[in-house]
């Protein structure tokens, strides 16, 4: 996941350096080229064909039991992400930078929105899911710690020693990104200041999985954001197909 998270990061750079080509160049004939009609076939064929394949396969229950015994649905969404990133710079490639026509700037906001959507909703919710079962795991941890102290200063307490709690807001909430201390095998620190340390760390993990749990919440939209994106893409994209066809053809006439 990691690897893929980075190479689908460095391919999402590319096209917005793609983009921002624009800045420095201009080629208004190249779309209508014999190139620009390939790469502009072919970023469509990527974009739309995978994408509906995953969407069936995911939906339909009947499609999902015959694509299934050939082809996982995980194997689906992953040439899902690649094909749409490929297709997404080739469209970039087809348009030359230019960026004149309406519906050609809203095309390409809506594909990369689109592309951008995905990318959130696919690995930043996939980082939070795992962290908040890596500090699930350490907040257990310290709390069967915190238990073995507590239950051996029963036996033994400690004489009675100030201590003045340190974490404060801002200091949780660097620790719920950082994570916290573990106190409890250190010997030379007496029992009672060990559980209150521990305590304390405790008190930052469980901020720290709300906040997680926060914010996956927030994440969990972009689904919703992705998918709303890529129908208004879609929609577009026939739009831009059926008046280069038509725009196209009356050439000939």
């Amino acid at each position: 996941m990691k690897q893929e998270r980075t190479i689908i990061g460095g391919l999402l750079l590319l096209q917005l350096i793609l983009w921002l080509g624009f800045l420095v160049h201009r080629s208004p004939r190249f779309p209508g080229s014999s190139v620009g009609w390939v790469l502009a076939i072919t970023a469509a064929l990527l974009m739309v064909v995978p994408p509906l394949v995953y969407s069936a396969a995911k939906r339909i229950e009947a499609f999902k039991l015959f694509i299934s015994k050939k082809i996982s649905i995980g194997t689906l969404l992953t040439w899902h992400i690649y094909t749409g990133i490929a297709g997404s710079i080739l469209a970039i490639l087809h348009t030359g930078h230019r960026f004149e026509s309406n519906l050609g700037i809203w095309l390409t906001t809506m594909m990369m929105l689109t592309i951008l959507s995905g990318f959130i909703g696919r690995y930043f919710l996939s980082y939070s899911s795992q962290e908040l079962r890596e500090k699930q795991d350490q907040l257990n941890l310290l709390a069967t710690q915190y238990n073995q102290l507590i239950g051996g200063l029963a036996q033994k307490p400690d004489p009675e020693i100030t201590y003045v709690a340190s974490h404060g807001l801002v200091r949780r909430a660097f620790n719920s990104f950082t994570g916290t201390e573990n106190f409890s095998a250190d010997t030379q620190v007496p029992l009672s200041i060990r559980a209150l340390r521990l305590a304390e760390s405790i008190a930052d993990l469980e901020y720290a999985i709300k906040t997680h749990e926060f914010l996956k919440r927030r994440t969990a939209r972009w689904l919703y954001a992705h998918i709303a994106t890529s129908c208004v893409f879609y929609l577009l994209l026939v739009f831009h197909i059926w008046s280069a066809i038509y725009f196209g053809l009356r050439w000939f006439k």
